[in-house]
Order: C-alpha cells, then structure tokens, then sequence
C-alpha cells in the first residue's frame, strides 16, 4: 500500500513535466524553421512539429496524467477509509458493544465519503417507516 501511494506522485510529476517536453519540442521546430528559411516547404514542417509537439506536452498532461493522478488518489483514500473502517469495527465488536451501536458509529464512515441527500440517513429500515 505504500508504494501505491507513490504512483499519482509519478502521474502527477509526469503532468507537470508534460508541457515543458512540449515546449522544447516547438523550440527544436522552430530553430528547423529557422535554418530553412529560404525553402518554404521546410518552413512550414518545422511550424507544423513546433505546434505538435507543444499540443501533445498539453494534451498529456491535461487529458492523461493529471486525471490519471486525481483519480489514483481518490481510490487510495477510500481503500484508506474502507481499511479503517473495518478496523473499526472489528475493534467495536471484541469491545462487546451493542451491534446498533457499532452500525451507527460505521455509518459516519459512509457519511464523510457519500452525505446523504436531503437530511436522510439512507438507512431501508427508517425509510420503511
């Protein structure tokens, strides 16, 4: 579980990095135009490679890695919450509580990642009556 949290770092770190390989790339196209200034076909394939490349720095930074990373870190925290909440409970149940208390002590785990919408607790039990 611990390396697993050092991989939205990666994604993350790959996201910022993404836009500066872009940008040299539209560097390199643009020092191409510059040494064929005179042939007019090659000026407009170093303009073509400086756009490209600066898109795709952009592009995968934006689309891939940076959601890519969010979403690593949203499964990571709710695995980390379901792991303590069954913690949680196994602790409650070798204490001796009561089983009614322990379903409303586990419940605010449920809460903090899902609140219930409009006040209700979502319990089919208080929904039934």
């Amino acid at each position: 579980m611990r390396d697993r949290r050092k991989i939205p770092a990666v994604f993350e770190a790959a996201g910022g990095y993404s836009p500066t390989v872009g940008i040299i790339g539209a560097v390199l196209g643009l020092i191409q135009v510059m040494k064929n200034l005179s042939n007019i076909d090659e000026v407009g394939r170093g303009i073509a490679v400086a756009f490209v490349a600066t898109i795709y720095g952009v592009a995968m930074a934006n689309l891939i890695c940076l959601p890519a990373a969010g979403k690593l870190k949203f499964r990571h925290r709710e695995e980390q919450m379901i792991k303590e909440m069954m913690l949680e409970g196994v602790i409650s149940i070798l204490e001796g509580m009561n089983p009614r208390m322990i379903e409303t002590k586990l419940r605010t785990y449920l809460f903090e990642s899902h609140p219930p919408k409009n006040g209700k607790s979502g319990n089919a039990a208080e929904s039934r009556a």
